[in-house]
């Protein structure tokens, strides 16, 4: 699992790890890495030509020593001084020493647009607000440059906390960050100006609980239900599906595509679209009694498809069962039910669901995601799937959000986003937690969709259909 941590618990643990160690190892170490990051990108370092940005403070130090590092390896290193009376001393002194050059910020464009390697170390992880003017030419530059870019800590002009960007920011090839990673290495729009990212271990001690965390392929495999030999199909779980209407059928069709691939051993199916379903998978359970008396469900999914049916969502939320709510569900519910249920309650909107949600603009929602998860989370008192470019989930109990590392921009395509409810409700019908149905189901449905394009665009239907590979690749 990757973890990310907050730039005052990053703080606080270099400093008790400097209290303990001789003046400027730190810093070194972080340098170390650095260098050697950057030496494996350029494959050749003598003769390179590398040019750093240098601000003030700790971050111009870790890229003047990198640079130092380089120099002695036969590069010709220049750095751009942006506050020359404020540059890192030792660092600087350190360069020249191994036959680095110094050129002022007016020759600075020129000179990174031609370098074989461009080192951003204008702001570290204390930046906020984005880039002060007179760096904002030398990033752009930096984006014209042929060579590669490489951000010290995180690209410069991002927020390190909640991976907002306001204005420029250095767009790098790759980020060196040191520690651990930051949230806005893990979270869009500021992943985005990442590029790859490279952790160097300089040796923090670091709290149990981070900010966020990435489910990688094992925590993944640990959640998954997998049945056992006296396993029946009720044992495994029953998910019901209240989906779809006389205008959106499909919905309830590719809701019932997720929920067949999640785990559970029976999808009940409750909706005005049952001939539609039981037409494209006749092993379905389907019902027009309303659910009420769908039978028993270990957990429902309401909302895909739905149209104005508010009773149905109602009726749903009644239920003392998880349930994951999306689509038009989300606009359906009453929040004040939704806040009093006892059972465990999913909500999964995309931007512009959770925008309306929470009475504000969608950019507000994608230029700052971290914060509406958790709003929308702490609000409703549920756990919140944020779909989008980054899907992040929430509890509403606070603690770690999880980020899902998966997917691709092909599945920015009509219905995927049933096929992840159904999949998800699944996962709940099977035992799993909020978080960890939505979790799983993200990584899941976002790895199934990696598959299922392979570079060129899907439907819905072909995401549902590659989800049964993502499985087994994940369980190895």
């Amino acid at each position: 699992m990757r973890t990310a941590y907050s730039v005052e618990t990053v703080r606080n643990a270099e400093r008790e790890l400097m209290a303990r160690l001789p003046e400027g190892a730190l810093m070194q170490r972080a340098a170390a890495g650095l260098a050697a990051a950057c030496a494996d990108l350029l494959g050749r370092v003598y003769g390179s030509r590398v040019v750093l940005l240098v601000g003030s403070g700790d971050n111009g130090g870790d890229a003047l020593y990198a640079g130092a590092r380089l120099a002695r390896r036969g590069a010709g290193v220049t750095a751009v001084l942006l506050a020359p009376e404020r540059t890192h001393a030792a660092g600087l002194t350190a360069l020249r020493r191994a036959g680095g050059r110094v050129a002022g910020a007016g020759r600075g464009e020129a000179l990174v647009e031609d370098a074989d390697l461009v080192l951003d170390g204008i702001v570290g992880i204390g930046g906020k607000g984005g880039l002060r003017p007179d760096a904002v030419p030398l990033a752009a530059a930096a984006g014209r440059s042929r060579g590669a870019v490489v951000a010290v800590d995180l690209p410069s002009g991002v927020d390190a906390d909640t991976g907002e960007v306001h204005g420029v920011a250095v767009q790098a090839d790759l980020t060196v960050t040191f520690g651990t990673h930051k949230p806005g290495l893990l979270i869009d729009p500021a992943r985005e100006y990442a590029g790859s990212v490279r952790l160097v271990d300089i040796g923090l001690e670091l709290p149990a609980e981070p900010e966020l965390e990435a489910l990688q392929h094992l925590d993944v495999a640990r959640l998954l239900p997998v049945p056992r030999a006296e396993s029946d199909k009720y044992r495994r779980g029953v998910v019901g599906i209240a989906a779809g209407s006389a205008r959106y059928p499909g919905a309830a069709v590719l809701a019932v595509s997720g929920a067949l691939r999640g785990g559970a051993g029976a999808v009940r199916y409750v909706g005005p679209a049952g001939d539609a379903v039981i037409a494209r998978y006749p092993e379905t359970l389907v019902s027009d009694q309303g659910p009420k008396h769908a039978g028993r469900v270990q957990a429902w999914v309401v909302g895909p498809g739905a149209g104005d049916d508010a009773a149905t969502v109602a009726e749903v939320l009644a239920a003392d069962v998880p349930v994951l709510i999306d689509a038009d569900g989300l606009r359906l519910a009453d929040p004040e039910v939704v806040r009093g249920r006892r059972a465990p309650t999913l909500m999964t909107p995309h931007a512009g669901e959770a925008a309306a949600l929470l009475g504000v603009d969608r950019g507000e929602v994608e230029g700052g995601r971290l914060a509406a998860v958790r709003e929308l989370a702490r609000r409703y008192g549920a756990t919140v799937l944020l779909k989008g470019s980054t899907t992040l989930v929430a509890d509403s109990g606070g603690g770690a959000v999880r980020v899902n590392p998966t997917g691709t921009g092909w599945l920015a395509t009509a219905g995927s986003g049933d096929v992840l409810s159904g999949l998800g409700g699944s996962l709940l019908a099977a035992g799993l937690s909020a978080v960890d149905a939505g979790s799983a189901g993200a990584y899941l449905h976002g790895l199934a969709g990696r598959l299922a394009a392979e570079g060129a665009p899907v439907g819905a239907h072909d995401v549902a259909d590659a989800v049964p590979e993502a499985w087994r690749n994940v369980l190895g």
